[in-house]
């Protein structure tokens, strides 16, 4: 139960007043919105701040369960007021807390502070597929040796459907390594790496795995799982890197779990 009174026939025909009191709960700016009261009619200032400031809380709680590397990069501090100015200019949409910083990654990547990290944005991206992997639905993965028996002149119209779990993430920057060496609670050594990286996320059992993808890999996958053929999608590949090993790719998809089913395009 909220800790004030809300005018509800204030809010009949007035959407403004919702608005009003959902962007005031968010900035503390502004005023008590006028269709908030306390017992016997009376101002709800402090009731309200109160439920405001929880509301902000819990919001940058929500965001620092799903970016535990993020902060750790950061700093307590540092996340904690950069998720502050993302939730003012980004207000949750669903009621499902998990679902909240789907645009968080975006928002680093403009915050001013975080220039000097131009890597963040893609850490945090890796981190919001990983709960989104963790979250999707169950499905069972195409076993290893799954297109062995599909003959080689049909096997370019081959067309593969993507496991619910199944992400990619693409950097500039070494953003896996800095993600694995964030993740845990280990000490961070110094990070030698400078190469970009090309992520695979997926969840072909109970815990979720993030990859390396090798150069090309990511093209690859990223055309399968729109839908393209095995065919199509290894041209893309060959035109991103022409060294790329068709074989190695499609036996690490599939140790990976990222499909589930298998059909032939028209």
């Amino acid at each position: 139960m909220l800790p004030f009174e809300l005018k509800v026939q204030d809010f009949v025909g007035q959407p403004s007043y919702a608005v009003g009191f959902v962007s005031a709960l968010l900035d503390p700016e502004r005023s008590t919105p006028a269709a908030v009261t306390g017992p016997n009619g009376k101002a709800a200032k402090k009731r309200y701040n109160v439920y405001r400031n929880n509301v902000t809380v819990s919001l940058i709680n929500a965001l620092t369960a799903a970016f535990p590397a993020t902060q750790r990069i950061t700093g307590t501090d540092f996340f904690r007021a950069m998720a502050r100015f993302h939730l003012r200019a980004t207000p949750p949409t669903s009621p499902l807390l998990f679902e909240y910083g789907r645009g968080f990654p975006d928002f680093i990547e403009r915050y001013e502070y975080a220039q000097s990290m131009p890597w963040l944005a893609d850490v945090a991206r890796i981190e919001r597929a990983w709960l989104d992997a963790y979250h999707a639905a169950d499905a069972e993965p195409l076993p290893p040796l799954a297109l062995a028996s599909i003959a080689g002149e049909r096997l370019a119209d081959t067309v593969l459907t993507p496991h619910p779990a199944t992400r990619i993430v693409r950097s500039h920057f070494p953003a896996i390594t800095i993600f694995a060496a964030n993740r845990s609670e280990d000490p961070v050594s110094r990070i030698e790496a400078t190469e970009p990286e090309d992520a695979l996320v997926t969840r072909p059992a109970l815990e979720v795995i993030v990859r390396h993808l090798p150069s090309g890999g990511a093209v690859f996958l990223t055309h399968l799982i729109e839908g393209k053929p095995l065919g199509v999608a290894a041209a893309a590949a060959l035109a991103d890197y022409p060294a790329f090993d068709l074989p190695g790719n499609i036996a690490g998809m599939l140790a990976a779990g990222a499909f589930t089913t298998i059909h032939q395009g028209g």
